[in-house]
Order: C-alpha cells, then structure tokens, then sequence
C-alpha cells in the first residue's frame, strides 16, 4: 500500500538554500547515496525559465521524462512521451492557447534574437494543476538554450517511507548534503499515514475476526471427528493406549492438517493478492518468506489451539461404556 500511494506523487522536495535560485545536479547523486537504505522509486529533476514557443512566453521545465513517468504517473498525457530533444510536451492550456495539438511542429528559442529550434509536440499534458500552463522538454535540451549547465531548480522524491521513517530521511540529507534544502510533502505524507493507520486497523480487526471463526470450525470440525471415532478410541484403550497417547494421535492430526492448510492457504493467498496487486496498482508484489513462515506458524497454532477442547472429550472415553454400545 505504502508503495502504492507513490503514485499520488512525490513526497520529498528537494530545494535550493538561502537565497540561491538553483542547486548543482550533481547533488541529485549524492542523495541516491545518502539514502542508501531507502527505497526510492526516482528522484526527478527539474529546471525551470522562461521560453519563446512560437514568439509565446511560457514557462518551460526541463526534466527526465522516463524518472517522471514513474514519479507521477498520474500525468494524463495525449500522445507520447518525449523521446529526444527535438520532441516537447505542452500543458493543456497553453496548447489551447497557441491551438496546437499533438504531432504540430512549434518554433522553441530561448529570448529574442536567440537560435530557435523546430521541435514535435509529442504530447498534451493534463494534471489539473498549474503544470497545464507550462512547456516541458528534455532538461538536457533547456540547460543548453539557456546556458545553465549542471543546474537545477527543484527535485521531487518518490521514496517508501512515512512518519518517522520521512523524517529520518529529511535529517539525514540536511546532515550530509549542505547544498540543497530537503522538505517533505506533507499533504501527502499524512494522507499517506492516516490511510495506512486505518487500513492496518481494518485489517488487524478481520484478521482477528477470521481467525476466531477458524478457531470455532476447527474445534467443531474436530469433535465431530471424536465422537465419530469414540469407539476406536474406547478400543485403543482396552488394548492398553494411555491419555498421553490419545492426545499426541489427535493433536498430531490435527497440527499436520493445519500445517498442509498452511501450505495452501500461503500459496493461494500470494497469488489472490498479486492478482489484486496487478489489477488494482498495477504493480507486482514481492513474495515474503518471513509473512508465509508465519503464517504456516500461526496456522499450526490455531488448528492446535482448536483441538483442545476436542482432544480433551477423547480422553475422557470411557472403555467399558464405549464398547457395551452404551
């Protein structure tokens, strides 16, 4: 879930200090590094001025069109991405106002009096937000129109991390990297927290109830099958088998049942939740040896639990009554 709500966008900005407008991109590196111990779904890298497309101002950001595909997925694009520098993508409302559409060819050049370069509108862009007003193209190609080598306006992060974790991650760039300033998003970041808080809720509640249930099926399941065997069980007794033997015998059966339930349960549960994963995220999930050992535990225990009560009627059969069909 967590990894999930990355596709809501990043959580993580990363700005300039003081009174500087731009930051090295080479510091983009040094966050990948101090990180480390992060999951990081992209770090995308933006710099931001103004352009002349087709004698029009606009703001134009350049940035890493593969890095944003996965940073913010809920970009609506008409057409395609981006594929090389001649290739840009334009807002809805700017292209509304220049009446443009995808695969048009646009003048772009830097200010007046500068080259100008023929470029392919590959895609109209909508977000709802102020990104629709805005020309976007490869942040290579922007450095070189407007002479900005290595710089950079802002930078979003997308990492797996919330509460506390987002925190540690904030102090440990601010620690180690002296030229930018790290911020959290923290509309998305307590969003991301709350839901997470009540779906664990959720889930821990019926998780409870479910197994209260296997608990109550189990145990009637199991006494249905000592007293159906009540004469076998008065019979084994006659012959000399002690309680100690009785208990091992059904609680034995009972523990290897659970554990072959387990089995199952864990194999059909990882591929019911990578169905949901893939059809509801569209992203796969990674299969947890430490969830499915638990889960095998937790199974074992429950079905042993369930037998107790079953195991302890067994014992209390009486040979002589038993046998007389009484």
């Amino acid at each position: 879930m967590s990894r999930a709500f990355r596709a809501y966008g990043a959580n993580l900005l990363l700005l300039p200090t003081g009174e500087n407008a731009t930051f090295a991109e080479d510091n983009t590196t040094k966050i990948k590094t101090v990180l480390n111990g992060y999951e990081i779904v992209g770090i995308t890298p933006f710099l931001y001025d103004n352009l002349l497309v087709n004698k029009q101002s606009v703001m134009a950001g350049g940035t890493d069109f593969a890095v944003l595909r996965e940073v913010s997925p809920y970009w609506q694009i008409d057409g395609a991405w981006p594929k090389n520098d001649k290739e840009i993508l334009l807002g809805a409302e700017f292209a509304q106002k220049l009446r443009v559409k995808q695969g048009a060819k646009v003048v772009v050049s830097g200010g007046e009096g500068e080259v100008s370069t023929e470029c392919t509108v590959a895609g109209i862009v909508r977000t709802g937000g102020k990104e629709e007003s805005f020309v976007f193209l490869n942040l290579p190609a922007l450095q070189k129109i407007k002479n900005r080598p290595n710089e950079l306006s802002l930078a979003q992060i997308s990492i797996v991390a919330d509460g506390e974790n987002m925190d540690r991650a904030v102090a440990v760039i601010k620690d180690n990297v002296t030229d930018v300033m790290p911020q959290a998003v923290k509309q998305i970041a307590h969003s991301e927290a709350m839901v997470l808080g009540k779906l664990s809720a959720l889930v821990l509640i019926v998780t409870v109830v479910v197994l209260v249930l296997t608990l109550i099926c189990v145990s009637t399941t199991m006494m249905a099958v000592v007293t159906e065997r009540r004469k076998e069980i008065g019979l084994k007794k006659a012959l000399g088998a002690d309680n100690r033997n009785i208990v091992m015998e059904f609680l034995g059966e009972g523990c290897l049942l659970g554990f072959l339930g387990g089995i199952l349960g864990v194999m059909l549960g990882y591929l019911f939740a990578q169905s949901v994963s893939i059809n509801v995220f569209a992203r796969t999930i990674d299969f947890s040896v430490p969830i499915a050992i638990a889960s095998l535990v937790l199974s074992v225990a429950v079905t042993g639990a369930a037998s107790m009560i079953p195991v302890r009627i067994a014992t209390s059969v009486e040979p002589a009554i038993v046998l007389r069909g009484e």
